[in-house]
């Protein structure tokens, strides 16, 4: 049981309800009735997620296998557990995705180890992150979308963090 209550979508303001019922019906329902406390985290981290997903420019896969990898750098059993099975769903062999942080692992190619390794990158030692790096991020994607990864993996390692401290449990 987590930390901290659930909030019922009948608590949850008016214009913020159809955000809450989205999430909930995509089986976040443990996570956003325990942030859904907080009506600024719900209505911008939620509705961050949302947008990127309807407006942003990089591929469903590329996003999972950025937010695999840093989830499984930051041990979240929750987001793991969430996001692992749709990797799959997008065509990940399951080895890879269980293996997802081994530096060889077969089934990613060049843009996708890219990405996992830059997940993690961003997640262990952003500051720490060299220029060749982001040569090489460009060789595959616009500006726009390198400020989208990045957004992705830094949002996703705040779930992880609020996952992990109220301790929410996966509904899977």
């Amino acid at each position: 049981m987590a930390r901290v209550s659930n909030v019922s979508s009948e608590k949850v303001g008016p214009e913020l309800k159809p955000l809450f019922e989205q999430f909930v019906a995509e089986h976040f329902g443990n996570q956003v009735a325990v942030l859904a406390h907080s009506a600024p985290v719900l209505h911008h981290l939620y509705g961050l997620v949302k947008d990127l997903r309807e407006q942003g420019e990089l591929p469903r896969r590329l996003v999972e296998i950025a937010v695999v990898a840093t989830s499984e750098v930051n041990r979240c059993k929750y987001c793991v557990a969430h996001h692992a099975p749709v990797l799959k769903d997008l065509g990940l062999p399951a080895e890879t995705v269980a293996r997802i942080l081994v530096p060889d692992v077969p089934g990613l190619d060049e843009r996708e180890r890219l990405v996992r390794d830059y997940a993690v990158l961003v997640t262990e030692r952003p500051w720490g992150i060299r220029d060749d790096v982001f040569e090489r991020l460009r060789r595959h994607f616009s500006e726009r979308q390198i400020v989208e990864l990045t957004a992705r993996i830094a949002v996703c390692g705040a779930f992880n963090r609020m996952n992990d401290a109220l301790q929410i449990e996966s509904e899977l």
